[in-house]
C-alpha cells in the first residue's frame, strides 16, 4: 500500500497468547465491517488473520512471550492486515509457504497457515529475519454492491415486474 492515503487505520498490540487470537479475528472483522464486506469475505479475512497471528504464536515466538502486532488499512474498498512479531524469525520463507512444511509437528500442527492465507485473501507477502521476526501482510478487495436504480422498492413493484 504504498504511496496511498489511507482512509482508516488501526493498530492492535497485544501479548502472544493463545487466547488473544481470537481476540485479533474478531477485532479486525469489527473494523473491516464499514466495508459492509459479504459473510464470505469477512470469513476469508478472520481465517486468515487467525491462522497469522497463530503463526506468530506458535511459531514466532514458540515458548516465549511477546508482543504481536496488528494493523488494519481501510483505503476504497481494499483491506490491507499486516501481522508482526519480533520472535525467532523464519529460516525459509519459499519452504515455510510450502503445504504441509511445519517445524513443531509435536503439537500437531498441520503445516497449512500460508496456504490457507493465500486462498483465502489476494495477496500475500511474508517478510523474515531470523533473530528478528516476521511480517505477513495481506490484502482484501471488499467487493462493493452496486445499487440498482430500476429496483421496485415494494412488493407489489417487484411482483408487477
Amino acid at each position: 500500500m504504498k504511496n496511498k492515503i489511507t482512509d482508516n487505520e488501526v493498530k492492535l498490540e497485544f501479548l502472544s497468547k493463545s487466547n488473544n487470537e481470537a481476540f485479533a479475528r474478531i477485532s479486525v472483522a469489527a473494523f473491516v465491517s464499514q466495508l459492509d464486506p459479504t459473510i464470505e469475505e469477512i470469513s476469508d479475512i478472520k481465517t486468515a488473520v487467525s491462522e497469522a497471528v497463530t503463526n506468530a504464536i506458535v511459531h514466532g515466538y514458540e515458548d516465549k512471550m511477546g508482543i504481536v502486532t496488528v494493523i488494519c488499512k481501510i483505503h476504497e474498498n481494499e483491506v490491507y492486515i499486516e501481522i508482526s512479531d519480533s520472535g525467532k524469525g523464519i529460516e525459509n520463507v519459499e519452504m515455510a509457504k510450502q503445504p504441509l512444511f511445519t517445524t513443531r509437528p509435536n503439537l500437531e500442527r498441520s503445516g497449512m497457515g500460508f496456504t490457507i492465507m493465500e486462498s483465502f485473501m489476494d495477496e500475500l507477502n511474508v517478510q523474515s529475519i531470523l533473530g528478528l521476526g516476521t511480517k505477513v501482510t495481506m490484502k482484501k478487495k471488499i467487493k462493493q454492491t452496486e445499487e440498482v436504480e430500476d429496483m421496485p422498492v415494494t412488493l407489489e413493484e417487484a411482483l408487477r415486474g
